[in-house]
């Protein structure tokens, strides 16, 4: 995009796990802090309530289960839903086999998705408009 001036998804701080390439874990993946991924997963990987968290699945790399996370770049392979609350990057390479959900994205030409788009709002939006929901409905009981 031209001119663009937001910045890359880069890593968090704290710690690096690294999935090496020929490595294949199963099982799921509770995580802070960065997971790169360029080998196999096979089980969900979901980020600790209340961290940053960042997960990369580089070109070469997979998933095959449900990933909940604040931020992700994928450019492998995933088969399952994508959960992320904060920021998604699909990159070029990226193939996944799932539904999506994302409050924030940013999709390469050539990434592949098949499934389908749902955009979630930020917890704090949805508590925000369920308290002006709720003033709403008060407002309304009380002219009733």
């Amino acid at each position: 995009m031209l001119g663009r001036k937001d910045t890359p998804l880069t890593a968090v701080q704290g710690g690096t796990t690294l999935i090496a390439k020929n490595a294949t874990v199963t099982g799921d993946i509770q995580f802070s802090g960065n997971l790169d991924i360029e080998g196999r997963v096979v089980g969900a990987i979901i980020a600790e309530a209340g961290t940053e968290a960042m997960l990369h699945v580089v070109a070469g790399g997979s998933v095959e289960g449900e990933i909940r996370v604040p931020s992700a770049v994928v450019n492998g392979t995933v088969n399952g839903d994508i959960h992320s609350s904060g920021r998604l990057e699909l990159a070029d390479k990226a193939q996944v086999d799932g539904d999506v959900y994302y409050n924030l994205i940013e999709m390469a030409v050539g990434c592949k998705v098949n499934g389908s788009f749902r955009h979630v709002a930020p917890i704090a939006d949805d508590l925000a408009a369920k308290r002006e929901a709720r003033a709403l409905s008060g407002v309304e009981a009380e002219g009733a």
